[in-house]
């Protein structure tokens, strides 16, 4: 796996229960996974022969995120390494023009959108779709960051001025976010997991309801049907999710990720096969495992760092309130904003766990009750 974030150290928990050994391409051996994975190889992901020698006796290379150059993964596989997922497949999670003028080729549903240079193209833009207009960086922005949402002209064109390459989206008024998580293997074998509710603040998700409430079983199908014909039609191989909005008119999808993805973390202790177990068994072709819910009800809660970093004192407490609760730390230290870790609350009535999971999280970060 090329990263050593939380997603390889996760990762990493369901190798060993599957008897599967994972190496890993780490920048520094204090990353996540790193810390906690005995085959840990120091390199740079940018780097064309750092991948090369990290992937030589490896069966599988895969990725715990996007940001391999995809010139990179196609020489890879040219040399003979299976890449899963592909470089045909990953580049539309990597660069967000590729994925729109795809997913809108294969009528998925999308928003208006257009590449755009200049702050005229924006405007231009916005004159036919109207104000405000999502400005995003075609490569490399996640969990806010390269998202500009622009009132006017004024912000369109400092936007702009950061001279990264942007596509314009209209701006969709969407009732709340969803995302779907599906695995889809070699010989083309895929499930999807129950579509769940994420909760955003900031631009970064602080929580995840499983299964979204209220979600119309039939719009719940349809949404697990656009996820898997996505994965089926774009070649993936592994877990794609796809984060969408759901609006009046329907369902719009907005960003994919073909990787472990944090709105399915709650699947470690909420499903029979969690999503890291799923990723390994789909990228080695193995049978699928059950996305079904251990429980009616999971919520999982991010743990974002604050001014206190001292949150490994708040343990007792948690454990203590609440002998139900599941903590996960991801071994990095603590800066306000950074995900830290994440708590997962499971029983029958989304009130009660959605209350515990925030209680012990807003504990552990804060040292406060709620």
């Amino acid at each position: 796996m090329v990263g050593a974030g939380q997603l390889a150290r996760m990762t990493q928990q369901a190798a060993i229960a599957l008897g599967i050994d994972l190496r890993v391409l780490a920048a520094s051996p204090d990353e996540s996974a790193a810390r906690v994975v005995s085959s840990v190889r120091l390199g740079d992901h940018r780097d064309l022969g750092d991948l090369r020698d990290f992937a030589k006796g490896c069966d599988v290379l895969t990725f715990d995120h996007e940001h391999v150059p995809t010139e990179h993964i196609r020489a890879l596989e040219a040399g003979g390494v299976a890449v899963r997922p592909g470089a045909g497949a990953l580049v539309h999670a990597q660069d967000k023009a590729v994925m729109r003028e795809r997913l809108t080729a294969i009528g998925a549903p999308c928003p208006a959108w257009r590449r755009v240079a200049s702050a005229a193209d924006v405007t231009e833009f916005a004159a036919e779709h109207g104000w405000p207009v999502v400005l995003k960086a075609v490569r490399g922005g996640y969990d806010g960051r390269g998202v500009w949402v622009c009132d006017g002209e004024e912000q369109a064109a400092e936007a702009v001025a950061t001279g990264i390459p942007l596509l314009a989206e209209a701006f969709v008024p969407f009732e709340r976010e969803l995302a779907v998580l599906v695995a889809r293997s070699p010989h083309g074998q895929g499930v999807s997991y129950p579509v769940v509710e994420t909760v955003q603040r900031d631009g970064i998700c602080v929580e995840v309801l499983a299964p979204a409430p209220g979600l119309d079983p039939e719009d719940a199908a349809v949404a697990q049907r656009i996820a898997l014909g996505i994965a089926d039609e774009l070649g993936v191989t592994g877990l794609l999710a796809v984060e969408m909005f759901q609006t009046r008119a329907g369902l719009v999808v907005n960003e994919l990720a073909m990787r472990p993805h944090n709105s399915g973390h709650w699947t470690i202790e909420g499903s029979r096969t969690s999503q890291f177990e799923q990723h390994l068994r789909a990228v080695l072709d193995l049978p699928l495992g059950s996305p079904a819910q251990t429980a009616p009800v999971v919520v999982m809660a991010n743990l974002l760092g604050g001014d206190d970093p001292d949150v490994f004192s708040r343990y007792e407490h948690v454990m203590a309130h609440d002998p139900g609760i599941k903590v996960h730390f991801y071994g990095k230290e603590v800066r306000p904003g950074r995900k830290i870790g994440h708590v997962t609350a499971l029983g029958d009535d989304l009130d009660t766990v959605r209350a515990r999971a925030r209680h012990a999280a807003v504990y552990l970060t804060e040292g406060i009750y709620t």
